[in-house]
């Protein structure tokens, strides 16, 4: 991957308020996530769950244990599915992005799961794990891989470009109503544990 449609990805990220860090694998996104969980969960023990909570849809047997013992030396509480008796209580989702839109710093999420639709609206934090090698230049770039998407139907595919914002109230922008406060997307080089 050319390096300049890494830096393009970056920049248009962050100018759409959300921080991107590069990581080198998932171990350390797994730690990432859970010190932002630890540094940003309000103060004092979150009720029912100590230090704070994390939903994590869509990860393989493996890394649930690896992002298990980060939270278990967190005091985190990480939530099971099913998602939907958890609405109120997920603080951090972590997730992992299909592909990223260099243009527009958008992220593409397969969101057919409920959990992974609860998961990037209603947590106040949403870490997306991309793959650099899954970074395109712009949208007309994923037309294959989104028209093979679309024949297993049905799809619900989300387009996420920074933060939950609005100005739906006397045309003042308000961050976090609709969704996440806060996204942090998180590039990795590898996408395997």
């Amino acid at each position: 991957m050319p390096k300049e449609l890494l830096q393009i990805m970056k920049e248009k990220a962050e100018s759409v308020q959300a921080a991107v860090s590069q990581v080198h694998d998932l171990e350390d996104a797994f730690r990432y996530a859970t010190e932002l969980t630890l540094s940003k969960s309000v103060s004092g023990p979150v009720p029912n769950f100590g230090g704070g909570t994390i939903a994590a849809p869509g990860l393989s047997h493996n890394e649930l244990n690896i992002l298990q013992k980060q939270c278990d030396a967190r005091g985190i509480h990480r939530l099971r599915p099913p998602l939907r008796i958890h609405m109120g209580d997920i603080h951090t989702a972590i997730t992992f992005a299909d592909w990223g839109i260099a243009e527009t710093g958008t992220l593409v999420l397969d969101s057919t799961s409920e959990d992974i639709r609860i998961c990037t609206m209603l947590a106040e934090i949403h870490v997306a794990i991309l793959p650099i090698s899954k970074i395109r230049p712009d949208v007309m770039s994923l037309e294959k891989e989104l028209d093979a998407l679309q024949k297993s139907a049905p799809r619900y595919l989300a387009f996420i470009s920074g933060p939950s914002r609005t100005a739906d109230i006397e045309r003042v922008m308000t961050i976090g109503v609709h969704g996440p406060g806060e996204l942090h997307i998180l590039l990795t080089e590898e996408n395997e544990l």
